[in-house]
C-alpha cells in the first residue's frame, strides 16, 4: 500500500473547493528569500516567475491582493524565539533591501503590504479583519518558503475556516525535499493544490 493509499483509506485528501470570493496572498517573496546567499535557493526564482503571471490575472479580475514581509525593529527589540532558531532573519528591517518585495511583484496602489514577525501571516496581524471586510471565503497562497511561512499561513487560514488553496507552481523552498513533502501534506490535510493556470481560469469564470 502506497503512502497516498494510506491517507485515502483514512479519509484525507478531500477537496474544500473554490469559493465565491478569493483573495491572493503572496507570502514573503522579498529579496532576501530570492537570494541563495541569504535565505533563498531551490525553486524560489521559478515560483516568483509563475506568481507574476498569477498576480497579473488576479489584478485583471479584481481579486484582492495581499503581500507579506518579515519586518523586525532596527534594534531587534521585537525579535523572538523565531530569531533564535534563525538569527539571520533580524536583518529583515523596514528599510533593508532584503525585506523589500521583489521587483517582479512590486505591489500596486491599493494592494495590502502586511508586516509580520512570525511564520504565519495571521499571527499577531490584522489579516483576518482585512479578509472579512472584503467578504473573502477563499485564500490562495503563494510565496516562500513552502515548508516554513507558507505552511504556517496555510494551517492558520484553514483554522480560521477559509477555504485554502496552494498554488503549487507559485510556492518555493530553498530545498526541494521539504518543498515536495510539505505540498503533499498540505494537500492531504489543509488545502487544495492547484496550478497558477488552473487558479487563473477560475478568476476568469467568476
Amino acid at each position: 500500500m502506497s503512502e497516498s493509499d494510506v491517507y485515502r483509506r483514512q479519509g484525507f485528501g478531500n477537496s474544500s473547493g473554490f469559493g465565491a470570493q478569493p483573495a491572493l496572498l503572496i507570502v514573503d517573496f522579498v529579496n532576501g528569500f530570492n537570494d541563495p546567499d541569504l535565505f533563498g535557493g531551490g525553486n524560489i526564482p521559478q515560483a516568483i516567475e509563475r506568481t507574476a503571471v498569477l498576480l497579473d490575472a488576479a489584478r485583471k479580475a479584481g481579486v484582492p491582493v495581499c503581500f507579506t514581509r518579515v519586518v523586525y525593529a532596527d534594534d531587534g527589540s521585537d525579535a523572538g524565539v523565531f530569531c533564535l532558531k534563525a538569527p539571520g532573519l533580524k536583518i529583515l528591517t523596514e528599510e533593508h533591501r532584503s525585506s523589500a518585495v521583489v521587483d517582479e511583484l512590486t505591489p500596486a496602489r491599493g494592494e495590502y503590504v502586511l508586516r509580520k514577525t512570525q511564520p504565519s501571516a495571521f499571527f499577531g496581524t490584522d489579516l483576518v479583519g482585512w479578509l472579512v471586510k472584503r467578504r473573502v471565503d477563499t485564500v490562495i497562497v503563494t510565496g516562500a518558503t513552502t515548508s516554513g511561512c507558507v505552511r504556517a499561513t496555510v494551517v492558520d487560514a484553514l483554522s480560521h475556516n477559509f477555504k485554502t488553496i496552494v498554488a503549487v507552481d507559485c510556492v518555493g523552498d530553498r530545498a526541494l525535499g521539504p518543498h515536495e513533502a510539505n505540498l503533499f501534506d498540505m494537500g492531504q490535510k489543509y488545502a487544495d493544490l492547484m496550478t497558477g493556470a488552473e487558479i487563473a481560469a477560475k478568476f476568469t469564470k467568476a
